[in-house]
């Protein structure tokens, strides 16, 4: 009979299955979220709808996902993570499935809000689920693989589709893609035994009640620290060609692939802040200095003459910073939240994230219909330094709320 693993590799093992589970999901979150906007050209004709209508759809399940999530943060908080997941995971594929049968478009719509429930499901069960069944000297890569396969799952969603619908049409491609979040859901629940949930404290009075801690000016501040770093990179996603073109005369051609040079650098950004979360504790520095290298390369971009070579290597290397600083922001809130909390508190911070990216087009499309074009990147480079002051208050605020350990008795 072979021998059983050493006590650490063990861990590393049960560590890697378990971000393995969470990480699936969230990236069938990401994934269903953006392979819908495809579709957009086939449900016109098909559905004789506008434009707008269409992006409705997308618009009410990033808002349902939004608005549940703290909701839902409670819930996992108080019963468990591990049902909520499961039943979320299974409700955002199956939701996605049925549109292949939506006989009209309130269906789509309808079915887009379901899965928006199913989604908001997502963030407060995975944190509260790594948080608890992590080992702490791996949480920050686990973190870190977290956000990283959410960015591929937004990275994976509009090709695939695209890919489908060259050899099939559009109702048999969904699916496809929506039974596919059913054998995930299943391996979640099959493997639920290693996935565990927070331990409850034990003196309940001690800690303040939910109401209380979410308005609490550590979490406000982090909720304020992910909503304009959100701000910032909406802005610089749904604009950076268009202002590149406008101030510079960059071609398309070079403007996407500054753009793609952005996500990707944010994408594997994550997993260097996850190593540097795991081996040093200075993380507010780094996400300082991050932050504010981010805020100087975007606002080169915006205003200083660049030769086309070199715009999609500063854009990347901003993209970079960005992507680096979030792991330890993740940690950093996780180090201030009271035992037990940690669905409501990751639910209500990270809501901030779709609220960022739902309330930035609309007033930066003004800036450059106003032909104000100049002002974008320079504005989204200011809201990176707004949100360092977030930062810093919510450090701050939360290093004054831990309890001082009383000084060692003297030999």
């Amino acid at each position: 009979m072979a021998a059983a693993p050493p006590p650490d590799q063990a861990q590393t093992g049960r560590d890697a299955r378990i971000i393995a589970l969470i990480g699936t999901g969230h990236f069938l979150s990401h994934f269903y979220m953006l392979c819908l906007p495809p579709l957009f050209l086939v449900w016109r004709d098909e559905f004789d709808v506008s434009y707008a209508q269409l992006g409705l759809a997308v618009a009410l399940m990033s808002a349902v996902t939004a608005a549940l999530q703290t909701p839902v943060g409670f819930l996992v908080d108080r019963y468990g993570a591990r049902p909520f997941l499961v039943g979320g995971v299974l409700l955002m594929a199956l939701s996605i499935a049925a549109m292949a049968f939506a006989p009209g478009y309130w269906a789509i719509l309808l079915l887009a809000l379901l899965s928006g429930v199913g989604n908001s499901v997502i963030h407060p069960a995975d944190y509260a689920i790594l948080g608890a069944s992590i080992d702490r000297a791996r949480i920050g890569r686990a973190f870190a693989l977290h956000t990283f396969t959410g960015n591929l799952g937004f990275a994976f969603g509009p090709p695939v589709i695209a890919a489908l619908l060259l050899v099939m049409d559009w109702r048999p491609a969904l699916l496809i893609l929506g039974l596919l979040g059913v054998p995930v859901a299943a391996a979640i629940l099959w493997q639920s035994r290693i996935l565990q949930d927070q331990a409850k404290p034990k003196d309940r009075g001690a800690q303040p009640s939910g109401r209380e801690l979410l308005l609490s000016r550590p979490i406000l501040l982090f909720f304020g620290f992910f909503l304009l770093s959100a701000m910032a990179g909406t802005a610089i996603q749904a604009f950076s060609i268009t202002v590149l073109g406008k101030l510079w005369g960059t071609p398309v051609a070079v403007a996407s692939l500054a753009l793609t040079g952005y996500m990707a650098g944010a994408t594997g950004g994550t997993l260097v802040g996850g190593w540097f979360a795991d081996r040093y504790t200075r993380h507010f520095a780094f996400i300082v200095g991050l932050t504010c290298a981010a805020a100087a390369l975007l606002m080169a971009l915006g205003t200083v003459p660049m030769p086309d070579w070199l715009i999609p290597l500063v854009a990347g290397a901003a993209g970079l910073a960005m992507g680096a600083s979030r792991t330890p922001r993740d940690v950093m809130l996780k180090e201030a939240v009271p035992p037990g909390q940690m669905g409501k508190v990751f639910g209500f911070v990270s809501s901030g994230l779709p609220l960022g990216g739902a309330i930035t087009p609309v007033p930066f499309g003004f800036l450059i219909d106003l032909g104000l074009a100049w002002l974008v990147l320079p504005a989204a480079a200011a809201l990176l330094l707004a949100s360092l002051l977030c930062m810093g208050g919510a450090a701050e605020a939360a290093r004054r709320a831990r309890p001082v350990s009383p000084p060692l008795p003297a030999e």
